[in-house]
């Protein structure tokens, strides 16, 4: 196939993109508009003969015309978004014209193609939205997402996810274009941008730098590694029901706070000679530097994936535990310094977003 991709340069997508070049035999052209979170370095596999880039703002939508007119794709992963809460709180107004807009204009441009494809190829054409759990709001301290969970979004980013949702199901049911849609937990893993959770605690903590949690840290989420949910999204672009939505969840549910002290567990062991590891002079390690800082506007407390569907249907399960990921992703962050340095020098500091009084 001649794949499509939206966002291939963010975390997301170029797992994807990885994943597509390096355990398939598919043709992938990136779309990417290479924003503060695009990062072609996180794709390392671009002299492949099968890989593509164009830098496209999926705002533009004849820019998005013209690239499907020249690639001719069998198929669309739409991933490019906006996908910080925190930002969304900052400044909502580009998670409303990319999350939203820009799913307009790829709907719009691949319903144009798709129209225009002779029989077969129209039969086989698939557009496949990615998205979050975000989008079903606070879940309580019980129960788990269902696929026909209700909508509830609490964020504006969740809010604009949530839109570009809706928008897909509406063209498959008003235009018949033939779709995808999934919905999944929060990822993690290699080539992370470090605002994040899980990057940000651990260069913060290879620098000494405080370890900020929300609120008291009880939050829960439900963590997928970020090559597991790859492979899902392949395996439901290939084999996934028209019309279908399939969670995809880790079956990892974590307090905030176990997540942080387990990232500083594993520092212990794997950077013992780090000036903020456990001495005598630093008995508590690397969870000395734990601080408590105000919640975030709208915090959910607690996500949790039931991902039952896409077993039961199409064989996948995450090959990851929280344990055996996570430690991955700490080793990879160690071994490459190069890459999150040269992001660090770019836009992202690791200041604290989100606060409303800083609008």
């Amino acid at each position: 196939m001649r794949i499509l991709v939206t966002g291939g340069a963010g975390f997301i997508g170029s797992a994807v993109i990885r994943h597509l070049v390096n355990e398939t035999d598919h043709d992938v052209l990136n779309i990417d508009a290479l924003t503060y979170a695009g990062n072609l370095e996180s794709i390392p596999c671009t002299d492949s003969p099968r890989y593509d880039f164009k830098k496209i703002d999926i705002r533009d939508a004849m820019a998005l015309e013209q690239a499907f007119d020249e690639y001719k794709p069998d198929a669309v992963m739409h991933l490019a978004a906006e996908s910080h809460v925190d930002r969304s709180i900052d400044g909502p107004s580009i998670f409303i014209e990319t999350n939203i807009t820009g799913t307009f204009n790829i709907l719009q441009v691949s319903r144009k193609y798709w129209s225009k494809l002779d029989g077969e190829a129209q039969k086989k054409f698939r557009f496949h939205h990615i998205s979050t759990d975000e989008v079903y709001g606070d879940l309580g301290s019980t129960g788990l997402f269902k696929e026909t969970t209700s909508y509830d979004p609490s964020s504006p980013y969740s809010a604009s996810k949530a839109s570009s949702d809706h928008l897909v199901r509406s063209w498959h049911r008003t235009y018949g274009l033939p779709v995808l849609v999934t919905n999944c937990s929060n990822n993690y893993g290699p080539y992370h941008f470090p605002e994040k959770l899980i990057p940000l605690m651990i260069l913060n903590a290879l620098a000494g730098k405080a370890l900020p949690v929300y609120g008291d840290g009880g939050q829960i989420r439900d963590w997928l590694y970020v090559e597991d949910h790859a492979r899902a999204l392949v395996k439901v672009l290939i084999e996934g029901g028209v019309g279908e939505t399939y969670n995809i969840g880790g079956h990892n549910e974590r307090k905030n706070i176990d997540v942080v002290r387990t990232i500083c567990s594993i520092l212990e062991e794997l950077a013992p000679s780090n000036a903020y590891s456990r001495s005598d002079a630093n008995p508590d390690g690397f969870e000395s530097l734990i601080t408590y800082v105000a919640d975030r506007p709208g915090h959910d407390v607690r996500y949790a994936i039931d991902a039952g569907k896409i077993e039961r249907e199409l064989g996948w399960k995450p090959q990851e535990t929280f344990e055996t990921g996570l430690r991955k992703t700490v080793k990879w962050y160690l071994s490459n310094e190069g890459w999150w340095q040269r992001v660090l020098d770019g836009s992202y500091q690791g200041e604290r977003l989100g606060l409303i009084e800083n609008n």
